[in-house]
């Protein structure tokens, strides 16, 4: 089990909507995602698949140049590829937009 932080720069764009997207399950994961308290954003990750920092950087880096809100985003992964890990995201950012 591995835990993993990261924390992005965001633009003025208050978030101010809730999203809970997918289920932990073999080869799956949930996005929480709520508004920021600060002027940024931040990742939690608790995944099941130890070593692949780099990659969820590189995930969150793409995400991150698309999206500029002021989230705490919470994952709970269970080995879920880099795209449905983008998939989820890009699901929960649609919740919270409506």
């Amino acid at each position: 089990m591995e835990k993993i932080e990261f924390a992005y720069p965001a633009a003025n764009r208050r978030i101010t909507k809730k999203a809970h997207v997918g289920v932990v399950g073999s080869g799956d994961m949930e996005v929480l995602m709520e508004p920021s308290p600060g002027e940024s954003a931040h990742v939690s990750i608790t995944t099941s698949v130890d070593g692949f920092r780099s990659s969820w950087k590189a995930v969150f880096d793409r995400f991150f140049s698309k999206f500029d809100g002021a989230v705490r985003i919470q994952i709970n992964d269970a080995g879920a590829t880099p795209g449905s890990v983008m998939l989820r995201l890009e699901q929960a950012v649609e919740m919270i937009s409506q």
